[in-house]
């Protein structure tokens, strides 16, 4: 298992990691950051910069109990920084708290150092290169995966760390397990390495360990103090702190000297790298620690504390002693250990790309030219160039380019505007209160109601047959409102199936019902703060009359399935074409929600009672029609505008528009004709015509006559030809193209034939 993990559900795609870390070993998933473990150097810089907490330590706690719980001796190794983090307790207390948990020996890890410090005086006198300490596993790693040229120049010799497992299992057998605790986060990678596994068998934090304290209910503070169990170190617990490696391995230090040089930190371990790669330095030794200050800056320190104060802790503990009782198997003669080591490289090779290729990234960025590229870091690579090369290399994607991102949000805002502003005219003129389109007397009723109640917040049930235009006075209200600038949610109760309807209208939460996979918007959430429509109100069954009451008395929706009501601000426009009160008497409708819905009732007039308005009708819907054809038609002719109004119009205006846009398509003229209407309106004109015909309007006056003989004798031949065109046209001894034409006239349909 990997030390440290991304919890992917918490990872906001800051890119915090990415500018924090010192070797981009993070990629840029969809939706997340991921560690690319194969140029992970665990420095934890990962772990300290997420403000997500994206990034954790893998959770070793449960793995720590169980190993407690077995029948194998568990040995606590305490690493040379633990009193700069329990700063709180003395060293007996925390001994006394660990053999509380169940822990067979306690040791310190300065110990280790003093295993190893014979090691580096070995190495130092046979080796003519410059060397590098070989302790701090970030280091060896980073040296390892991304300067490989350097791994001859480190120290061939086991960390603190290994030395101190391997003497516990030389001295006690393989079989006892070694923790060792530590504020360090590579030591979880270092102790999986192929030349240094098995020494150690898990390592912990400081922070895992104070959470195992707490999950059992020690307070190690309480306790009296209990004594250390291994051999007892002197200079080895200075090794922490900066500088203190060469005293602990009793290497005099002089801060003139170029030969024997330290450095500590991110900053300075990166550059005397850099330096030592590129032969610019040449010391005989040089001891890198990746933390700032040596290993009390670690990734599991005590940020409440300064970085001066944690050196005094060390000190301190240095100069004093501590209870030490050491076990009668570490006293006397002791098995030799290993403490060599070999280092491998793992260099990580990514395909680096051409100029080309960078050009090409960059351009996708807008940057055209040198100016272009800001350098501004925000992506977390040094430089544009550095950037898309990542990109490149699949690290990174265009998205993490802020000044990119940002100029993409304003052309994008941009966009939007000119489509809001499109739509919204497009709404206008398609639904604005001049396309209730009328001056009869009933209409200008309507539209003085539409401008009383649309700004108010007032429930409305717009009443009328079907056709008659209910839905064109909702929008007409919700424009005039003050919410209209929020949207206008419609409902055609009718074309959703009852079971469905709950859920449209209310939402769902996942698993309420089959097919419900997950959770669910309903309409009247995402009309809050808006309208809502319903259209057909009367067809509603009463459970959902019950629902809607509901709503409405309390403002409130619950999902189905759901147990927590929400607040939602809606306005109520309704509709029907049945009479509700004849629901409320029959029983079919509540009658608590008819009085709800008919606060403000608006009825819509039929058309054959608005016969003066036909005309004006008759020529906007034309215009729409010439628009959605694109055809050049200039006008109806009298005889069909008079016509339409002797008709019924049992469909209203709706049944209108639609008669008039099929005119529309078979009119061969500019002009519609009484004879592109449908046969009824030239029987209606012919049935009710008044005036007795005079010879100048004979000819006008017959073609109604002509037309329904016309039509009965070609549906005549198409029955006698069994519906064959090219047959009927035969027996009519009329050309076939002359027939179809006839038949297009009026509407009829034949079958094609030889």
């Amino acid at each position: 298992m990997e030390p440290i993990v991304t919890l992917t559900e918490k990872c906001k795609k800051c890119y915090s990691c990415v500018r924090s870390c010192p070797v981009k070993a993070i990629k840029v998933e969809k939706s997340f950051t991921e560690i690319i473990f194969e140029r992970c150097i665990g420095c934890g810089n990962c772990l300290s910069s997420c403000p997500q907490h994206a990034k954790v330590v893998t959770d070793k706690v449960g793995v720590m109990e169980n190993l407690l719980a077995g029948e194998e001796p568990v040995i606590a190794v305490l690493g040379c920084s633990f009193p700069a983090f329990f700063h709180t307790l003395s060293p007996g207390q925390l001994a006394a708290g660990l053999k509380k948990l169940g822990f067979a020996e306690v040791h310190e890890g300065a110990a280790g150092v003093e295993l190893v410090a014979a090691g580096y005086a070995e190495a130092m006198e046979q080796s003519s290169d410059a060397l590098i300490s070989s302790h701090c596993p970030a280091i060896v790693d980073l040296i390892e995966r991304h300067y490989p040229s350097l791994i001859r120049n480190l120290v061939g010799v086991i960390s603190p760390m290994v030395a101190i497992g391997r003497f516990l299992k030389a001295t006690l057998g393989d079989h006892v397990k070694v923790v060792y605790l530590s504020s360090c986060i590579a030591a979880k990678f270092e102790i999986q390495a192929e030349e240094t596994k098995g020494a150690i068998d898990m390592v912990l934090t400081y922070r895992e360990l104070e959470e195992i304290f707490h999950k059992r209910g020690i307070d190690p503070g309480q306790l009296a103090e209990d004594v250390f169990d291994g051999l007892e170190p002197h200079l080895g617990r200075l090794f922490p702190i900066s500088e203190g490696t060469f005293k602990a391995f009793s290497i005099a230090t002089d801060p003139l000297d170029t030969e024997i040089v330290t450095a500590a930190g991110e900053v300075n371990a990166m550059g005397i790298i850099k330096d030592l790669a590129a032969g610019r330095i040449t010391p005989r030794i040089v001891d890198i620690r990746f933390c700032y200050d040596g290993c009390i800056g670690g990734p599991g320190k005590k940020s409440e504390l300064t970085e001066f104060y944690k050196r005094n802790l060390i000190i301190a503990h240095f100069k004093n002693d501590a209870p030490y009782r050491t076990a009668p198997h570490y006293q006397g003669e002791q098995r030799p250990i290993s403490l060599s080591r070999s280092f491998t490289g793992k260099y990580a090779k990514l395909k680096v790309p051409k100029g080309s290729d960078v050009k090409k990234i960059l351009h996708a960025t807008n940057k055209f030219t040198q100016k272009d590229e800001l350098n501004c870091r925000a992506c977390g690579y040094r430089t544009c160039r550095e950037y898309a090369v990542a990109v490149y290399q699949g690290l990174a994607d265009l998205e993490m380019c802020l000044p990119h991102t940002l100029q993409q949000l304003v052309e994008d805002r941009g966009r939007l505007i000119e489509k809001y502003e499109l739509a919204r005219r497009e709404l206008d003129r398609e639904y604005g209160d001049e396309f209730i389109v009328g001056s009869d007397v009933g209409t200008i009723e309507v539209l003085d109601l539409i401008k009383q109640v649309g700004p108010t917040p007032t429930t409305v049930l717009i009443r009328g047959e079907s056709g008659t235009g209910k839905e064109l006075t909702a929008r007409a209200i919700h424009r005039y409102s003050k919410r209209n600038d929020k949207p206008l949610v419609t409902v055609n109760c009718t074309t959703i199936t009852d079971s469905l309807l709950e859920s449209e209208l209310f939402g769902h939460k996942k698993g309420a019902f089959t097919g419900a996979i997950t959770d669910k918007k309903g309409l009247f959430e995402a009309a809050d703060g808006g309208t809502i429509f319903l259209d057909e109100i009367g067809d509603i069954t009463p459970k959902l009359q019950a629902e809607l009451l509901r709503v409405l008395d309390s403002g409130e929706v619950r999902l189905v399935g759901g147990t927590v009501a929400k607040k939602v601000d809606i306005r109520l426009i309704a509709a029907t074409n049945k009479e509700l009160e004849d629901g409320v008497r029959d029983g079919w409708f509540r009658e608590d929600l008819y009085y709800r819905l008919n606060v403000f009732s608006i009825t819509m007039p039929p058309l054959r009672s608005r016969i003066e308005s036909v005309p004006l009708l008759a020529h906007h819907f034309l215009e729409k029609a010439r628009n959605k054809l694109n055809k050049s038609i200039i006008g109806i002719e009298d005889r069909a505008v008079k016509a339409m109004m002797q008709y019924s119009w049992p469909g209203n205006i709706r049944e209108m528009q639609n008669v008039i846009e099929r005119a529309a398509v078979l009119t061969h003229d500019e002009i519609i004709k009484l004879g592109n209407l449908p046969l009824v309106f030239a029987e209606t004109y012919a049935e009710e015509a008044d005036e007795i015909p005079d010879l100048k309007s004979f000819k006008l006056e017959r073609e109604p006559h002509v037309m329904k003989v016309e039509k009965k004798l070609i549906q005549r031949y198409l029955a006698d030809a069994g519906g064959n065109v090219s047959k009927a046209a035969q027996l009519a001894n009329i050309p076939r193209r002359s027939f179809y034409r006839l038949l297009d006239k009026h509407g009829l349909k034949g079958r094609g034939g030889d």
